[in-house]
């Protein structure tokens, strides 16, 4: 146990040291955040305000048409197309509307016309502004409040609850559906960031024989758990470094862009005639997403995070050392010999995009118990909710089944490990390295 813990030491050590680890750990999370506060900071102040003349001579808009802060709407009177279209051109507006005396309210399409080219962003606004003007307008004709409508549609007919009795809001199954996508998916990248990170390393120690020196005093199965676990330690090190900056960063983004952020919720989502009253509606929206975080049990999701992100790295890390064992010189071999081992972790994503919307289906219990498909595949699950729909068996039982995985895939790659490390000039298939993981010593 002392040598595996002092493989595991140099390993850690010599990749920590590294001005590389320092750069990729520390200014990778800052250059993407940089990035991300200047996208934030263009798109709410790039934009400059559209100012829109409207001629209506038929009194569709009753005189009154909502403004928001970028989208300005003055009315005229006694103007033709032909004035305005001057106006247009001196640069007093930036597109007018006009509604002729003999136009009727009755579907009749309004032309807005523009001296360049609108955004598509732009255009979901201007329609959605104009849209809910004229809703208002018919509305009133029939005696109808828009309030009266809003407390129609915004009623609930059908609310969705737990055997327990809990609510099961579509904003909490939208949440669940996020966070349980987000933590499957980032397993899914550690598995082949720092399992590739392990088959480089052993490829290395290989090709310049240092391996041959180190196995003269410490046993090749040893070796390959301390080259393991140092390497899971650098990874599992730099994870939680690049997590603490992107939270705390994110928290600066009010202080660096006073009032900035104030404007997000402005910001359309889609392009598509959205209405001027999806931005007061913004901040209940929000608040309805904090209700779902506030449902989602953190502490669960975050415990089963470090599990599987330690169990999935320990039991794929084992086979990509093996592969890494029986490669020589030549990169190409260990692309062919990698095959086997990233279709499973490829399938537990196919496997993923079924059970964060259908988490209590088959195929979602067998990918979150099998070992190979678990840690990906559990996450996603989890985040909807324990014990419904993962039951406390399940989870258990997944749990169990992936230390079960790693001892066994560990017991097979050290095999593989022991033959394939000194082993030269020849190239190596899958067919040749079962026959080493199961030969009697």
């Amino acid at each position: 146990m002392n040598k595996i813990l002092l493989v595991a030491r140099r390993e850690f050590l010599t990749r920590v040291q590294k001005k590389t680890f320092l750069l990729t750990t520390i200014l990778l999370p800052l250059i993407i955040f940089g990035f991300y506060a200047m996208m934030i900071y263009f798109s709410v102040n790039a934009g400059e305000d559209i100012k829109i003349a409207v001629a209506d001579e038929a009194g569709y808009f009753n005189g009154k048409i909502e403004n928001q802060d970028e989208i300005k709407f003055s009315f005229l009177k006694n103007e033709t197309p032909y004035s305005l279209k001057t106006k247009l051109e001196s640069g007093q507006y930036d597109g007018y509307v006009y509604v002729p005396a003999s136009a009727k309210d009755n579907g009749d399409t309004i032309q807005l016309v523009s001296a360049k080219s609108i955004t598509i962003i732009t255009r979901g606004q201007i329609e959605g502004i104009l849209n809910k003007s004229l809703e208002e307008k018919r509305l009133l004709s029939l005696n109808i409040r828009p309030s009266q409508l809003d407390s129609i549609q915004h009623s609930k007919v059908v609310k969705f609850t737990t055997m327990e009795g809990a609510e099961d809001s579509e904003v909490k199954a939208g949440v669940s559906y996020g966070v349980g996508y987000i933590s499957g998916f980032l397993i899914y990248i550690i598995l082949f960031i720092y399992g590739t990170m392990v088959m480089r390393g052993v490829m290395e120690e290989k090709v310049s024989r240092i391996a041959e020196v180190i196995v003269s005093s410490v046993k090749p199965f040893q070796l390959m758990l301390g080259k393991i676990f140092g390497i899971g330690a650098v990874g599992l090190v730099q994870f939680i470094i690049w997590v603490v900056l992107v939270f705390g960063l994110q928290l600066l983004l009010p202080l660096l862009f006073p009032g900035l952020m104030g404007h997000m919720p402005q910001q359309p989502i889609s392009p598509g005639a959205m209405g001027a009253a999806q931005s007061a509606q913004a901040s209940g929206a929000m608040a309805g997403i904090m209700q779902g975080l506030s449902e989602i049990n953190f502490p669960l999701i975050i415990g089963c995070f470090i599990f599987y992100f330690l169990g999935g790295y320990l039991l794929y890390s084992s086979l990509f050392a093996a592969v890494g064992s029986a490669v020589n010189e030549d990169p190409q071999d260990a692309q062919s010999l990698m095959l086997p081992i990233t279709m499973p972790i490829i399938f537990a994503i196919v496997i993923m995009t079924k059970a964060v919307n259908e988490p209590a289906s088959g195929l979602a219990v067998f990918g979150s118990l099998f070992p190979l498909t678990s840690p990906i595949v559990m996450m996603a699950r989890i985040a909807h909710g324990v014990p419904y729909p993962v039951p406390y068996w399940q989870l258990i039982t997944s749990m169990l089944l992936l230390i079960a995985g790693f001892l066994g895939t560990a017991w097979v790659a050290a095999k593989i490990y022991r033959t394939g490390i000194l082993l030269y000039g020849k190239k190596v298939t899958w067919k040749e390295m079962w026959k080493w993981a199961f030969r009697k010593s």
